[in-house]
């Protein structure tokens, strides 16, 4: 970028140097510089001392200047940088045409599995981070990927903010999290945000930022352990088809589902049992069945379904 302005510049000071010191026009001042800086030799030389000067400060400098481009542009091509920056290109506009899509931030271990789920469900989803051996990583499987850190607002912006569905914040930082949902909900005050959270005291942090649903790794994990032991019949979250899961999904205290019937809540998931909180299980329970914390549904659905669901059943926001 810098050799072409330099080249430019050397031009246009030629050309008004030798317009003045040579007494001619302004466009064949112009040329005289372009055929002195590509050393064509087409033109006489200077007359006047000063003319002489600009003649030779333009050779020694333009023709340094020009050789360097075209060194530097030949390495371009000979390195494969440009189709990298075409790639680069190609992929940006792929992204730019995506909407209503899911902005996965950071693609470690938690990332990935994330992007497997959802590229199981048929949802559409680009990843952020800032490492580069993720991104050679991500190519590898054909996944939009945008280099950078999350919580930079131009990077979020690239990966299409404006237009995403929900952002799902889970790099191995808390703190870095926070500053994605927050970077995040000013962007788009309407994205649905899921945020990781490995140390508790971030949970809190993570909802005052924007985050409108806060996963906690190991919580989950115990969760699923608990209930793997007591009903092993079902383990936490069953994948029957890349597409559809059976999942326990618990009625937190709090939850706006509280005191509703399952058709009030339930959406497009079907209901196949719930296990009240006392421990008695009902199967295939009406759907005028009242909910209570505690109580355990088991859902049949899609995963953005039963993603709602959980939402539904979750703790309302103060």
């Amino acid at each position: 970028m810098w050799v072409g302005a330099a080249l430019v510049a050397l031009l246009v000071a030629g050309a008004i140097a030798y317009t003045v010191f040579e007494d001619v026009g302004p466009w064949d001042g112009f040329l005289w510089a372009l055929d002195t800086i590509a050393t064509e030799g087409a033109r006489n030389t200077p007359d006047s001392v000063p003319g002489e000067i600009t003649w030779v400060i333009l050779i020694v400098l333009g023709v340094g200047t020009l050789l360097y481009a075209l060194v530097t542009a030949v390495e371009l091509l000979v390195s494969g940088h440009l189709r990298t920056l075409l790639d680069d290109r190609r992929e940006q506009r792929a992204i730019d045409a995506l909407t209503d899509h899911v902005i996965i931030c950071g693609f470690g271990r938690v990332g990935r599995q994330v992007a497997r789920d959802i590229g199981a469900a048929g949802e559409r989803y680009v990843v952020v981070d800032a490492r580069a051996e993720h991104r050679e990583a991500a190519h590898g499987v054909g996944v939009r990927f945008v280099e950078g850190s999350a919580s930079d607002d131009a990077v979020l912006v690239l990966a299409g903010i404006e237009r995403a569905r929900a952002v799902i914040a889970c790099v191995d930082s808390d703190a870095e999290n926070v500053f994605i949902t927050l970077s995040a909900r000013q962007l788009n005050p309407e994205v649905a945000i899921i945020a990781r959270a490995s140390n508790p005291d971030t949970e809190p942090k993570l909802f005052a930022a924007g985050a409108g649903r806060v996963i906690s790794p190991y919580r989950t994990s115990g969760s699923a352990m608990a209930r793997a032991a007591l009903t092993p019949q079902v383990s936490g979250e069953l994948a029957v088809t890349p597409e559809y899961r059976l999942e326990e999904i618990e009625v937190e205290p709090g939850s706006g589902a509280e005191g509703r019937t399952i058709v009030d809540v339930r959406g497009d998931a079907i209901i196949v049992g719930v296990r009240l909180a006392d421990g008695t299980f009902l199967p295939q329970p009406a759907s005028a069945t009242r909910l209570h914390a505690g109580d355990v549904l088991l859902a049949l659905g899609q995963v953005s379904t039963l993603t709602r669901l959980e939402g539904a059943l979750a703790p309302q926001r103060a």
